[in-house]
């Protein structure tokens, strides 16, 4: 199976060592964001856990937990922006931000890694020409290190406009055009580019419209075949495999304006003080009134097939 860090707070930022201590122990809590009462337990055991996937804009906390990380496949995105403290209060600098990128495609592997230049909006100051220049001084340095770069446009959610009310959707004509000319930086520095639930209106100018965190994305990061149980879309327009995921709301850090899994800045920062290292859960520990389901876990791996044996 697949268990993903990254769709409701970024873990490798600032629950490493929570994540450490739940592969220690062999398991980890997750509440229902939309019926707390109700818990899911699961298996943290690579007998089981096929792959982790990982969205972070900021990996470099895990690189001391590598080791327990290593029986189990790895899919990681690492986010970097062009944005300023503006947009983005929390996340570091991205100059170190570039060379952790490195050094983790060192560590894991070029398939296992991919950047994610998202999401993307324009401004009086984040004009397109900045976006092209920041973009191509982002590709060439990490150029050689992924081969997969992906971008999404800003939608302007319920979340993201009490955060970020000035902010504007991009226009279909300058969607293209900013997306034409990233594809052919990207392609100059040896990446495909993958639009983020965008449909597929990049697909030709040279565009990889089959979604972001697919099946087969996690399948050329461990080298196998998988054969997963059907899921529903985790939002329209999404191809992307997304289930099982540890985070919780409401518990990212970074503060960024633009993001849709913080409602609000103030709750945040309670979560926070209520996040304990040693708990099974993220946020707080068992109540009196939960309800646990142990979820049922099995590898999806074919052994019987192995995905370079089909290339």
């Amino acid at each position: 199976m697949i268990i993903n860090t990254g769709q409701r707070t970024d873990i490798p930022a600032f629950y490493a060592k929570w994540l450490a201590g739940r592969l220690r122990e062999g398991f980890v809590c997750v509440r229902n964001p939309f019926d707390p009462r109700q818990v899911s337990r699961y298996r943290l055991d690579p007998s089981v856990v096929d792959v982790i996937g990982f969205c972070t804009k900021n990996p470099a906390p895990m690189f001391h937990y590598m080791d327990l990380l290593s029986p189990y496949g790895q899919y990681w995105y690492v986010t970097i922006t062009p944005y300023g403290r503006d947009i983005e209060p929390h996340v570091p600098d991205k100059h170190k931000i570039l060379e952790d990128f490195k050094r983790l495609s060192d560590m894991v592997g070029i398939n296992c890694v991919g950047w994610r230049y998202d999401p993307i909006f324009t401004d009086s100051r984040y004009t397109k020409e900045y976006h092209l220049k920041a973009f191509s001084q982002m590709a060439r340095t990490l150029e050689g290190y992924t081969e997969t770069v992906v971008i999404s446009f800003i939608d302007i959610y319920d979340k993201v406009f009490r955060n970020f009310p000035e902010a504007r959707e991009v226009e279909k004509e300058d969607r293209l055009d900013l997306g034409r000319k990233l594809i052919e930086i990207a392609a100059g520095c040896g990446m495909t580019v993958k639009p983020c639930a965008e449909g597929d209106e990049l697909a030709p100018y040279g565009a990889d419209c089959r979604g972001c965190m697919t099946v087969d994305v996690y399948e050329r990061a461990i080298g196998k075949r998988l054969t997963v149980p059907a899921r529903k879309p985790a939002r329209e327009g999404c191809a992307c495999y997304l289930a099982c995921d540890i985070g919780a709301y409401d518990t990212c850090m970074h503060l960024c304006r633009y993001c849709y899994a913080n409602n609000d800045p103030l709750l945040v920062r309670e979560n926070a003080g209520r996040h304990d290292p040693a708990s099974p859960f993220l946020v707080g520990g068992y109540r009196e009134d939960d309800i646990i389901h142990d979820v049922p876990q099995q590898s999806w791996i074919d052994h019987q097939i192995s995905l370079f044996d089909l290339l």
